[in-house]
């Protein structure tokens, strides 16, 4: 009994001096990147490699609207040092469509806390393209995502396409088999008949 009330007694300075642990990142996000407008978690966190470096980049609010404000985070840090890259990222944006060219530049930002934070607001509802461009080692790195503001119809032109030909060949399915047993039906009753 005299061993249990030391271990429990051991126990519990243990646990009073042990000091307390500081949280660097609140649901997977960095903390620094917390804000007033960034409550939710983002629409979209992308984790990649390219070339030097490993990219993360958010976008925040988790469901951006047309006519308010948002913005995208993005991180990069070399992989073999794991030292954040301490430049300067141009991102520019532009229509996600297949006749759209036109590109916009959002802004050019320099490093703040390990993050590069660009915002954006967009008059109309659609899907983007978001671009982030550095040169590191005299080596361009050039990054495109997604972006959807606010409630884009679900039937993309490439969803409609697909359905169209499955349609037309499904079709074509129909009418050749009608053929084929039209042709066998001939030939059974020319065979009949000879």
């Amino acid at each position: 009994m005299q061993k249990i009330r030391l271990l429990l007694l051991l126990a519990l300075v243990q646990v009073c001096i042990v000091p307390p642990a500081f949280a660097h990142h609140v649901l997977g996000r960095p903390s620094y990147s917390l804000s007033e407008d960034s409550n939710t978690p983002p629409s979209m966190q992308v984790e990649t490699q390219i070339g030097k470096f490993f990219v993360t980049y958010m976008v925040f609010p988790a469901f951006p609207r047309a006519n308010e404000p948002g913005r995208v985070n993005l991180y990069a840090t070399r992989i073999d040092s794991g030292e954040p890259y301490a430049g300067q990222v141009t991102f520019s944006v532009k229509d996600d469509s297949w006749f759209s060219s036109d590109e916009e530049i959002l802004g050019t930002q320099p490093i703040d806390a390990g993050v590069f934070r660009q915002g954006f607001q967009f008059n109309k509802d659609g899907d983007y393209i978001i671009t982030a461009r550095f040169e590191a080692d005299g080596e361009p790195y050039v990054i495109d995502f997604p972006l959807t503001i606010g409630d884009t119809a679900s039937a993309t032109p490439i969803t409609v396409s697909v359905i169209v030909i499955v349609l037309f060949l499904a079709g074509i399915n129909v009418i050749k088999r009608k053929q084929l047993l039209r042709a066998k039906i001939r030939a059974d009753r020319t065979d009949k008949h000879a």
